[in-house]
């Protein structure tokens, strides 16, 4: 089978600056233009030269295998981009030497799957997997993340693969982009791979109601894609489970994105499947991410469960299955999670650094070294469970809402989805929470040419200061990210953000003058940073 090759003449290749396009453990960037003052980034050589780069990378890892010709997956999501993207990966992978298997149309946590399912039919396993995503971000953007058996890919090996890339690129400004398009029609299969990733949802689902059939019989669930790739789990997951799935919307990819930004922690995401699940009068409604890695539910009332709700639901239901066990979350979660894992539900709360792959790692260091963790998960709705491999999979998690609905069906318990909801009773919940977002101007003489890193350390690092000498704040005892204080009744946090010039301030508080209270004391201790942009956090305070 050939692939579809590149339509479009290769222009004079540009100088490009590989390593701005790493985000952390991912790659980001431009895909296709039409916005104002974002120049394409993630152009077709680009992108060949990236996948190039992985192609070596993974060859270099996979050394023993030698004799073995190396496969390596693609999938994407629904973005406009995504095909041309396609194209330029697998012709840099099959210019590299290594086969590819496309799965077309598909979600990151099915990319990961893909290296670790045993089936030949299907090419697998694979010895890496690519997927092609920006997550929700804009539909002018793309990105590319990468999976070996071991799991994503962590940040150094992301600068690895790009620093390699720029050699690659090079070579093809001298060479020329011929020789990949010419090898790529012989290495490339096609396969639906998405059938046996659903299968195996499917399978979960009726193992844990005790091989029924049809466990879901008699629900009604309503499940909100947001015209990303997480449409299938309506038909393939829910239906085939006896769950009726009418009302279901935005299932179509489209990635243009016409009705909502896929996203469980939008606001009028979370609203359209609200609306949806309440005009249905659904027991149970379901939101997924453009690349189906991060989800969120609704109960029958139209109560979200989402951000520290849902951890505190998958905390519940993880440490049934596993008594005391350490739930590791992202730092803003809240305090009343922490009162209600630990009083309430008998396991530890260990508060860690925001950034799924950071939150997802710390799960994976402490089991080695006796302290026992099942449960990775982040307020973003990035969730990770040691059972699948550490993998964050929004539709897994769902699963894992699922087999309590059919288990407690299956026992004789009815209620529909007040079986969750009171699996959450108890969470103390603040009556204010609210995030600010102060930019550092990197053009400002107060850097004194230094990094804008530099410069939010120093901030934080006064901030720290101010609070040590103020008899009314009190720093967390146990703190990994920034400056976490309680006061006022409630907390706040600022801390430097992982990628940006930012210094993100989450507060939550019983009310919002109590909030304010802990926002004048953040005022007088920025005051003194004339670079940091504080208007947003000025409004906040002089408002009330």
């Amino acid at each position: 089978m050939s692939a579809a090759s590149s339509t479009t003449a290769v222009p004079a290749l540009d100088k490009v600056d590989f390593l701005k396009l790493q985000n952390g453990s991912d790659i980001r960037g431009v895909a296709i233009g039409g916005v104002e003052g974002e120049p394409v980034s993630l152009t077709e050589p680009v992108t060949e030269a990236i996948a190039a780069a992985f192609a070596a990378w993974l060859l270099e890892k996979k050394k023993a295998d030698a004799p073995k010709r190396l496969k390596i997956s693609i999938g994407h999501d629904s973005r406009v981009s995504a095909q041309m993207l396609q194209d330029a990966v697998s012709r840099g992978i099959a210019g590299a030497g290594l086969d590819v298997v496309q799965y077309g149309l598909a979600s990151t946590p099915a990319m990961f799957n893909s290296t670790l399912t045993e089936d030949d039919a299907f090419f697998c396993p694979v010895d890496g997997a690519i997927m092609i995503t920006a997550s929700h971000l804009p539909y002018n953007r793309n990105g590319l993340k990468f999976f070996t058996n071991a799991g994503g890919l962590g940040k150094p090996d992301i600068k690895d693969i790009l620093e390699r890339a720029v050699h690659i690129y090079k070579k093809f400004m001298v060479e020329g982009l011929t020789n990949s398009e010419k090898q790529t029609s012989t290495s490339i299969k096609r396969v639906d791979y998405m059938s046996v990733y659903t299968s195996d949802l499917v399978k979960a689902v009726r193992r844990a109601a005790g091989d029924i059939e049809k466990p879901l019989e008699g629900f009604h669930i309503v499940v909100d894609a947001g015209n990303g790739a997480g449409g299938f789990f309506a038909a393939k997951v829910l239906e085939p489970l006896g769950a009726k799935t009418s009302g279901s919307q935005f299932l179509e990819p489209d990635g243009m994105f016409p009705n909502h930004i896929p996203n469980p922690e939008d606001k009028t995401a979370m609203k359209a499947i609200i609306q949806a699940v309440l005009d249905n009068k659904a027991d149970l409604g379901i939101i997924f991410d453009t690349d189906v890695d991060r989800s969120a539910a609704v109960d029958s009332t139209g109560c979200e469960l989402n951000r520290n709700r849902l951890i505190a639901l998958m905390s519940a239901i993880v440490l049934e299955e596993h008594p005391g066990t350490t739930i590791v979350t992202d730092s803003v979660t809240s305090d009343g999670l922490t009162t209600f894992i630990e009083k309430k539900l008998g396991g530890k709360h260990h508060r860690f650094k925001r950034g799924y792959k950071n939150v997802i790692d710390e799960a994976i260091r402490l089991n080695p070294i006796g302290e026992e963790s099942h449960l990775a998960i982040e307020t973003s709705g990035h969730g990770a469970l040691k059972e699948n491999h550490w993998l964050d999979d929004g539709a897994y998690l769902m699963v894992k809402l699922l087999n309590k609905l059919a288990s407690a069906r299956a026992a004789g318990r009815g209620g529909g989805s007040k079986v969750l909801t009171d699996l959450v009773d108890g969470l103390e919940e603040p009556g204010f929470a609210v995030e600010l977002r102060l930019k550092i101007d990197q053009n400002h003489s107060d850097l004194k040419g230094g990094s804008f890193r530099d410069y939010g350390e120093a901030v934080l690092k006064h901030l720290e200061n101010c609070v040590d000498s103020d008899p009314k704040l009190q720093k967390a005892p146990v703190n990994y990210e920034g400056v976490r204080v309680s006061g006022s009744g409630g907390w706040f946090l600022l801390r430097l953000s992982l990628h940006d010039p930012v210094l993100p301030l989450n507060f939550e508080a019983p009310s919002r003058e109590d909030a304010v209270k802990l926002g004048l004391a953040v005022a007088a201790a920025t005051k003194e940073f004339p670079a940091l942009d504080t208007s947003a956090l000025d409004k906040f305070v002089q408002a009330f």
